[in-house]
């Protein structure tokens, strides 16, 4: 608890003194009242789920690089029963007995996140609270991670950070680090570089960076239901570590490129090797390519943005195999429009090997094709209605053809935000469908709320 609360001190001291520079800019300050109905799982009974009513204020202040936003939500049921007019959904308020949730889990996601500065723009940065996309290197470990997830039933508070050393003029070193939790530091990670050519100026060697990634998970069963607790014997801690090159050999308006190498070790001793290009066309195209050599049973991006729903199963399937088994060669291809002013957001992630499907059906991840798609449609672009969606799909072609079994939802995760706004209104209905190999069926987690800002 001690090192929690001096992380925060020092990040709530620390943001203030570096927003001093910004002083010159005027507050923006905002606030939105909700109200609404989520589908929550049962307090006495978690496999049930139930509707609750929304009550909430949700502000947010902005000063320069310097932010913070709440959420103050209350869920409730009127009259669930003739003797009770109001009963209020415990686990927002109060840890829940059996389980090992403290006042820190319960009480920080309160705070909708704290950030000083903006990743990839500022050589400092950091930001508590709700993570959406956080990538390591080049993706191989750690390839957007979030820990929203389980939203709207459990908002969880992280802890994401930068440092390049070009801020004090020392452009050799610099450190990003994230955990996914901080009231649990249950995943812990981070990647140190260095750019040991530095001194040849702006010169192309100079850009050159070596990187070293180490990420350990030090509870896969966190998010477990205690009736499945049984069936992971082997999960315990995981880590993965690895390397990389980096260097950015292009950077124009016009075009843009990386090249890189990275390799990874995961628990049982399996390796992965990547290496590929990737960048900006046009100042409105992402692209990207990489070539893939893993040993059997190695799972590339094992913290990547379904992490939270599936690290049991990743977990004891790891740390149960046997030996590491022959690299077999794959591919990676990555494409996103930004257009409209990025207005309009589609990106499509699809890898998998070069060797056909195994002939028996296995539980390694990398033996199969993975699909990642996403659209995001910002406001303004159409009248009152903006939104967001996703769709991502792990063993493609494991019980069927590769095209019959691409858009069947076992194995996938499948999300969408739809809102609508007339004037200080808007509308938004989530749903949020994920595959559990458990139970068979899916776990489902939606929400229908109206919210008012001012």
């Amino acid at each position: 608890m001690k090192r929690i609360l001096v992380i925060l001190v020092a990040a709530i001291l620390i943001a203030p003194l570096a927003a001093q520079e910004s002083l010159g800019s005027s507050p923006d300050f905002s606030a939105s009242i909700l109200l609404g109905s989520d589908l929550l799982p049962s307090a006495s009974d978690p496999t049930k789920l139930e509707s609750w009513s929304k009550l909430g204020l949700q502000p947010d202040l902005s000063l320069g690089k310097f932010g913070i936003g709440l959420d103050l939500t209350f869920r409730f049921q009127l009259y669930p029963d003739p003797n009770t007019p109001l009963q209020i959904y415990e686990p927002d308020w109060i840890p829940q007995a059996g389980t090992d949730q403290t006042i820190f889990d319960v009480y920080l996601p309160k705070i909708m996140y704290v950030r000083y500065g903006l990743r990839g723009i500022d050589p400092f940065y950091i930001k508590l609270g709700s993570i959406d996309d956080f990538s390591l290197g080049n993706g191989l470990i750690v390839s957007d991670y979030a820990n929203t997830r389980f939203l709207p039933d459990l908002r969880i508070f992280g802890l994401q950070f930068g440092l390049d050393g070009n801020m004090f003029k020392f452009p050799y070193l610099g450190i990003e680090a994230l955990t996914g939790n901080l009231a649990r530091m249950d995943v812990i990670g981070g990647r140190i570089f260095t750019r040991p050519l530095a001194f040849l100026g702006e010169s192309l060697p100079a850009k050159l960076q070596f990187g070293v990634t180490g990420v350990l998970d030090r509870d896969p069963l966190a998010y477990t239901d205690a009736a499945d607790l049984a069936l992971y014997p082997a999960a315990d801690l995981v880590y993965v570590i690895g390397a990389d090159l980096t260097l950015p050999v292009l950077r124009s308006e016009i075009v843009s490129l990386n090249a890189f190498v990275e390799g990874a070790s995961q628990p049982s001793g399996a390796l992965g090797l990547i290496t590929g290009v990737g960048g900006k066309l046009i100042g409105f195209i992402n692209y990207g390519a990489q070539i893939r050599a893993l040993q059997g049973g190695f799972i590339p991006s094992y913290f990547d943005s379904n992490y939270d729903f599936y690290r049991d199963q990743r977990a004891d399937y790891v740390l149960s195999l046997p030996s590491p088994e022959a690299f077999k060669l794959g591919w990676l291809a990555s494409l996103g429009f930004q257009l409209f002013t990025e207005a309009l957001e589609l990106n499509i992630l699809i890898d998998g090997p070069f060797a056909p499907k195994p002939g028996t059906a296995t539980d390694d991840s990398g033996a199969y094709p993975h699909l990642k798609g996403g659209v995001t449609l910002a406001e303004g672009l159409l009248p009152g209605i903006f939104l967001s969606a996703g769709y991502e799909k792990y063993f493609i072609g494991r019980k069927a053809t590769f095209f019959k079994d691409l858009f069947d939802p076992e194995d996938a995760v499948i999300g969408m935000s739809i809102n609508y706004k007339t004037g200080a209104t808007v509308l938004t209905l989530g749903y949020v469908y994920s595959w559990d190999p458990t139970t068979q069926d899916f776990d489902v987690s939606s929400s229908l709320s109206a919210s008012v800002r001012f």
